[in-house]
């Protein structure tokens, strides 16, 4: 198939869109990843807020690893700023999920069961470390469990438009 150039002094209609026609494609694109309709389910309410606790506890220790490795005395400055940073960017992974969950779109449901899959080797490390931390991989391993429990329920999974698949 051969294209062929417009003459000189006219212009290709084709090339360009009519205005109607762009606006009538909008409505299409904004209704794709619209929120379904009816009231936020309770357990898609919980699954959010607890998403977006973790998130903020990733925020919390990211900052304060940052802050140490500033002003404290740590064996590696640099280590510490590093891992300080690296906790703030991964801070945005369960903060974006919850806020998606709490918008009922359907994207957010993949981020947010990653980020629980990813939490539970970290409380199993915390439990096996003891000590004080043994508290702390509970906690974790639980809302974790939670979160996923919450995640694959059916009300869950309908209220953010995701039905069963076709056969």
């Amino acid at each position: 198939m051969s294209r062929k150039k417009p003459a000189p002094g006219k212009t290709a209609r084709t090339a360009t869109p009519a205005a109607g026609a762009t606006k009538a494609a909008a409505p299409a694109d904004e209704t794709a990843d619209a929120a379904p309709e009816g009231p936020r389910p309770a357990r898609l309410t919980a699954a959010a807020a607890l998403a977006a606790v973790e998130g903020l506890v990733l925020v919390g220790f990211g900052v304060y690893v940052l802050i140490m490795g500033l002003a404290g005395n740590p064996e590696s400055p640099e280590q510490a700023e590093t891992l300080g940073i690296t906790v703030l960017a991964l801070a945005l992974l369960p903060l974006l999920a919850a806020r998606g969950l709490w918008l009922r779109r359907r994207w957010s449901r993949g981020p947010a069961m990653i980020t629980q899959l990813m939490a539970l080797p970290v409380a199993w490390t915390l439990v096996q470390n003891g000590g004080g931390l043994i508290a702390i991989g509970v906690l974790t391993a639980a809302a974790a469990l939670t979160v996923l429990a919450l995640l694959i329920n059916p009300t869950a999974t309908e209220a953010l438009g995701i039905g069963p698949r076709d056969a």
